[in-house]
């Protein structure tokens, strides 16, 4: 019923609280990957054994007992490899369970209150998080601290060999910091360019058809060229700053390489390690500098996964959303507005302004005035769309803004002035895509006389809608919009110019489904331009530049019109005006 906003202390937010629910999880993998580290030694100690004894004393049976035990161990060692990546999918995937519902959710709200976000982005970052940690991203985190362990194991040979080793992994280290404070700042910015590029070709070829008839194809190519050219700019900056980094380091790498080699034969020679030993010196130099090496590599990964992260915790911080309350039983219809402002987000003043009147459940309500002036506004202050700035809109006594939406919705109808329709099929859309009452479904197709035909579509109520589904004229999505919002009988309904592009037999489809609605005592809203509806309705509303100028019934704002004589609003009333109480419009 009512809404609260989530705030947050710095380190902590949603995603935080899901990686911490998951703790265990992460420390078993942190403990799998130091067993796996430890692992890692083992051809280094099997090479060292085999050249040092071996080889001495010429024991073959010494040879296949070490061979036996090292077959061994890479058994366990692919063990554990195969126990840590099935829990790092499982990981992934809690973190997917927990968090993908509560993003889409977030997206949607912001996405409704017209506040600035970007859909494609915000799942993508979902998708980038979860695939960080179930990849080599985060392995290559947790493993990076181990080139201390393989320097420390080089000083058992020899203190020269662990200093080599140490200066080696602060030169790659370095590196790392050089190469992150070149790319990172180019990275994120390459990565809201790429999405910003992806978002408007979305939003420009969403309406391809009249873009191609009105000529417009070539300035609009030239608009997203250009937000594609700021992308694909910042992505080659990102590439060769990345790319210098990796190949610095790759010549270090090599380089350090051999030089160690030779640090180690020269060891050799001076008598102060085995020959042995330098082998297994040259690897263990090699496993010092690798975890560095890899860190550079997935660097891009690395930084691309923290702004998701960041990106997400923010998304979520900033939701406002239903707070859990008790469910309230089905609205009557009866509706209170009382001096009701409001505007989209954003907007400096209100485009509507001190609505105020009242409907009995049952009736029904014209909402009428010139273009602009405020009827889609005003419509959308109805359902709860639009917040009140100020007064309120209520429901059965319930400000309808704060009811929430998932249990408020079905139990209304509204077809709003820009129709569309969801990937699925007429059944699906008509049932607002939830579980399909066949019956149900027929009868709204039926109220405003489209079953026969939805019969002659292609396959019917299997027809598929969306983009790239079935073409229907404006007067077929206009009706089917109607049925949409009369399914399921709902007691409270309001239209946004539902007969703008209806024909005759449309039109009166429309009204008879009026009455039917009137007589099953739901409350009926619409607003039009046309005088048929004004007909069937009990109440008409007047607007003018966002202001009520006349509320009454429809006979008596007409009368009064006729005489030009204005008489002052009767904000209160709750049944049609009396000739001795008019509202002049």
């Amino acid at each position: 019923m009512k809404e609260n906003e989530v705030h947050a202390t710095p380190g902590t937010g949603p995603v935080t609280a899901v990686l911490n629910q998951c703790r265990r999880g992460f420390v078993m993998m942190a403990g799998l990957c130091v067993v796996l580290e430890l692992l890692s030694l083992a051809p280094i100690v099997y090479m060292w054994n085999s050249f040092d004894r071996v080889m001495s004393s010429r024991s073959v049976v010494t040879l296949l007992s070490l061979t036996v035990l090292i077959v061994g161990v890479y058994m366990f060692w692919s063990a554990m490899e195969w126990t840590r990546s099935r829990l790092m999918v499982r990981l992934s995937l809690r973190i997917d369970w927990e968090l993908a519902a509560d993003v889409f959710d977030a997206a949607f709200r912001r996405q409704a209150h017209r506040r600035a976000v970007n859909v494609e982005q915000a799942m993508g970052d979902l998708l980038v998080l979860r695939q960080f940690l179930s990849g080599n991203g985060v392995l290559t985190v947790i493993s990076a601290p181990f080139a201390l362990l393989f320097i420390a194991v080089g000083a058992t040979f020899h203190p020269i060999l662990a200093a080599y080793s140490l200066g080696t992994a602060l030169a790659m280290l370095i590196v790392a910091l050089a190469n992150r404070q070149m790319t990172s700042s180019t990275l994120q910015a390459s990565n809201t360019a790429k999405h910003e590029s992806t978002r408007m070709a979305a939003g420009l070829l969403r309406n391809s058809e009249s873009t191609r008839a009105l000529g417009m194809m070539p300035a609009l190519r030239q608009r997203w060229h250009g937000q594609h050219r700021e992308f694909v700019a910042l992505q080659v900056q990102a590439s060769d700053a990345a790319g210098s980094g990796a190949g610095v380091s790759s010549f270090m790498q090599h380089t350090f390489q051999s030089v160690g080699m030779a640090v180690g034969i020269f060891l050799a020679i001076e008598g102060l390690i085995t020959g042995g030993m330098v082998m297994a010196a040259t690897m263990l130099i090699s496993k010092s500098v690798q975890p560095l090496q890899n860190l550079i590599s997935q660097w891009p990964t690395i930084v691309a996964a923290r702004q998701a992260y960041d990106r997400l915790n923010a998304l979520l911080v900033d939701d406002v959303r239903p707070a859990d309350a008790m469910a309230l039983p089905a609205p009557v219809g009866h509706l209170l507005v009382d001096k009701a402002s409001g505007a989209p987000n954003g907007a400096e003043r209100d485009v509507v302004q001190a609505i105020s009147f009242e409907l009995a459940a049952g009736q029904a309500l014209a909402i009428v005035g010139p273009s602009a002036a405020g009827k889609t506004s005003l419509s959308k202050l109805l359902v709860g769309a639009w917040q009140p700035t100020e007064g309120s809109v209520r429901l059965d006594g319930v400000e309808i803004s704060q009811w929430n939406a998932d249990e408020l919705g079905p139990l209304m109808g509204y077809v709003p002035q820009e129709i569309a329709f969801f990937e699925g099929t007429v059944a699906e859309n008509i049932a607002r895509l939830g579980t399909v009452d066949a019956d149900a479904v027929v009868q709204a197709a039926r109220s405003v006389d489209l079953h026969d035909t939805i019969l002659q579509w292609p396959q019917g109520y299997e027809t598929v809608l969306g983009d790239d589904g079935f073409a229907l004229s404006g007067g077929q999505r206009q009706r089917l919009a109607i049925a949409r919002a009369l399914y399921g009988n709902p007691r409270y309904v309001v239209m946004d110019e539902p007969n703008a592009n209806l024909d005759e037999v449309g039109e009166q489809a429309l009204i008879e489904a009026m009455r039917h609605m009137r007589t099953q005592g739901t409350t009926v809203i619409v607003t039009t331009h046309r005088p048929r509806l004004i007909g069937v309705v009990d109440l008409m509303l007047v607007l003018k530049s966002g202001r009520q100028v006349g509320f009454g019934s429809p006979k008596d704002l007409f009368e009064a019109v006729k005489r030009v004589q204005p008489v002052p609003t009767d904000a209160s009333a709750k049944a049609p005006v009396q000739t001795d109480n008019r509202s002049a419009a």
